[in-house]
Order: C-alpha cells, then structure tokens, then sequence
C-alpha cells in the first residue's frame, strides 16, 4: 500500500475516509497480528507512509533512523514517512489531541489531572498535560506499581478534576465497558476519551449525566490525521480543514433515532428521513419479530411484557453500536435505561411529540388498546422520552414532508450543538 494504517485490530477505525478526504489518497488498513508481524512488514518497507495505532506506537520506534522532538519526548509514534527507504517516525496524537482538548472546554491548566492506560497514548497525555500546567498529573492502570495507580487507588483521590481515557476501554466491538465510576470525584470538571467508536462511550456518558464537558476521540483523529498529511504529502492543509472533515464526518456516522408514544409516525417519517438522508432504514419493533420469528403480540402471549423486554434491549444494543442509520424504536423503549443510553452512543435522539387524538389505538400494539390505556400510558412515558431526547418535535398530523422536515432539522441542530 502507499498509504495507510496498521495496528493489531482496527475494525473500529474511522481513518480511512478522513484521509481520504483530507489527502485525496487511498488510505488502506493493514492488520498486523503480533511484533513479528510488524518487524516484517517494517523490512519490507512497501509504503510512502502510515499511521501507528494500538499496541505499536512504541515497538516502531526503534525502525526510525530519524524521530522528530515530540516523538522522541513523548515516547511513541503514530506516522512513519518512508524517504527512500529511510523512516522518519513523528507523533501527530499530541496535536490533534491538544487542539481537540482546548475546543472542547477540557481545561488542563493548574488542575488535578487523572489518565486512565498506561499505553502510547497515555505518554502523549501526560505530555499534553504537563505543556498546558497540569497540578499534578495522575496515571492508573489495571495492575498499578512503578508509579501507576491502581483503579482503586485512584478511587481514593477525591481530588481529582480532569479525566483522560488513554485505554481502549469502551472501544468497539467492546462498547460498554468502562474503567471507572466517575460518581467518586466530586470535583470532576471534565473528561476527554481517546475513543471515538461508539461517538460516546459509557465513560462520556457518566460526564454528560452531570453535565460536565464530555469530549470523544474523533475531533483528535481528524486534527491527528491533518498533521499527518502534512508529512505524507508536505503539503499544508488549512487548519479549517479539521473542523469542516469532522461535521462531515459526524454527519455520515450519527444515527437518527426517533422515540416516541405508538402511533406518533416514527416508521412513516422515518423512512422518508432515511431517503431523503441516503441511508437504511430500521425499525426495532420489526426487527425484534424477525428475531423471534412471531408477532409482537405473540411475543406478550408467550414470553409477556418482560420477555418482549428483554428482546427489545437486545436489539437496542445491537443497532446502538451500529452508525449512518435512522431508527424508529418501540414506543416503550425508553422504559429501560440501558435502551438510551445504547441507543445514545452513537445516535441523536429526536422526540416525536403528537396530539392525544392522533394516536392510534389497537392495532398490533397490546399496551395501547383503548383511548384510557394510551392517556395513561402517555402520562407516564412522556417525561422519559423528553430526558432521553436530544431534540423534540411535534408531528401535527399534516403533510409527513413537514414532519420529516423538522426531524431532519432538529438532527443537524443536535450535532451542531456538539451533543455527540
């Protein structure tokens, strides 16, 4: 390949159309499964130039003949430029990453400063926070010792103001994993996450709950990205460029969830935001009967509301993980947190609000079949679906062209207000 990247699993990456939008190359992903591989594919030398992701930042090192400052004060690369046949090793992380801090509200500056992981990227934390006046700068790890903290010793430091994920954890296919619980740090400011597959991890997810700047790993990849480019190709790109690939690239990524009561017009105007959007289109309630292979209403007959429950969170985590999709959900999805917050990960959710006398009633949907179950059923869900919601909506009822407009409207409002 010309151009590229390597690590040890990268089905999470988002780099190759962030290149290819910034650069006009192809960008190809290249799986290296252990050192041996790596030592080999750095003999050979068949690349202008890649990136450096998770574990490898470290072992190319030594495969440089020429490393620039920043990689050598930091101690990891994540761009190799191969001049005929000579390696030039730079750390673009701390550019992306620095700039990536400073615009999402992340202040560093005289606070208590806490970096989960104790890999490449956690030195290119420690740099970043050290350069903008950290207090003190904080590293924990699973095993601790030879000044790592354990998790739990790092629990214990009530103290703690900034938190910076430099691990993998939360990273998909693993999504919902998390290192820590962020409720012991009373005077936790903010918290950045290296991670940007799923947009918001668990971790940012517990920020976001307390209202605290939540900022993922994506505008890092953009600006990381850009500098690296620059090295590839030794052309300079407008810093601009950096916010302008990451709108677009949020834009491709996000999901369109639609929550609502039962027969607000989720599925109808759905599928009209999804052509009009070029993406697919689900609806969950399908889905979970074609999980089932029975009816909704045989699901309730057989297994009950539980039953039917518990397949419906399945489903929530499947299609959460997954991004460019619209999604309408069941009208009780929001009775679970764990539905939003999966649903939340990668997605902007948008209320879909409708007048009492214009929801059906009966139908295939057991829980609203009279007019007295729907009023009461909209009397308790309403308040969830407003805290799930990024954004609500009103369907009047009138021509679905309007609804899907609004829909649409609020999506790209939601995203530019930054709530992924």
């Amino acid at each position: 390949m010309d151009y590229g990247l390597i690590g040890k699993k990268l089905g999470h990456s988002f780099s190759a159309p962030i290149h290819e939008e910034l650069g006009g190359y192809r960008y190809q992903l290249r799986e290296l499964p252990d050192e041996t591989a790596l030592a080999e594919f750095l003999r050979k030398r068949e690349f202008k130039a890649i990136n450096v992701t998770i574990p490898y930042k470290q072992a190319v090192m030594p495969a440089c003949a020429y490393l620039d400052p920043a990689a050598k004060a930091i101690g990891a690369v994540n761009t190799i430029v191969n001049r005929n046949g000579v390696l030039s090793g730079y750390n673009t992380d701390y550019a992306g990453a620095r700039r990536a801090m400073r615009r999402g509200g992340v202040e560093l500056a005289d606070r208590v400063v806490l970096i989960l992981g104790t890999g490449g990227t956690r030195r290119t934390f420690s740099a970043i926070a050290r350069d903008e006046g950290a207090r003190e700068i904080l590293v924990a790890g699973r095993s601790g010792g030879d000044g790592v903290l354990t998790y739990g010793e790092a629990a214990r430091r009530a103290d703690v103001q900034v938190v910076l994920n430099a691990s993998p954890a939360g990273m998909w296919p693993h999504n919902g994993e998390c290192l820590v619980d962020l409720s012991v740090w009373p005077a936790l400011e903010s918290v950045f996450d290296a991670v940007y597959n799923p947009l918001e991890t668990r971790l940012l997810w517990q920020a976001k709950q307390r209202g605290l700047p939540a900022v993922n790993g994506l505008a890092m990849l953009v600006g990381q990205a850009k500098y690296a480019s620059e090295h590839f190709t030794g052309r300079s790109i407008p810093d601009e460029e950096i916010d302008r690939v990451h709108r677009t690239l949020l834009g491709r990524l996000a999901n369109l969830v639609l929550v609502g009561m039962p027969g607000c017009g989720k599925t109808r105007i759905g599928r009209l935001a999804a052509q009009a959007l070029g993406r697919d289109f689900v609806d969950m309630d399908a889905e979970i009967e074609k999980a089932a292979g029975m009816s909704i209403p045989d699901i309730f007959s057989w297994e009950g509301e539980q039953g039917f429950r518990d397949r419906e969170t399945r489903v929530a985590e499947i299609l959460g993980a997954r991004t460019g999709l619209v999604i309408a959900t069941g009208g009780g999805a929001v009775l679970r947190g764990e539905n939003v917050r999966a649903l939340r990960q990668n997605g902007v959710i948008v209320y879909m609000q409708r007048s009492l006398d214009q929801l059906a009633v009966g139908g295939n949907r057991p829980l609203s079949s009279s007019r007295e179950a729907l009023e009461k059923m909209l009397a308790a869900r309403a308040p969830l679906y407003e805290a799930a919601a990024h954004r609500v909506v009103f369907n009047t009822g009138g021509p679905p062209s309007l609804a899907r407009r609004d829909v649409l409207a609020a999506f790209r409002q939601a995203l530019d207000a930054g709530v992924l």
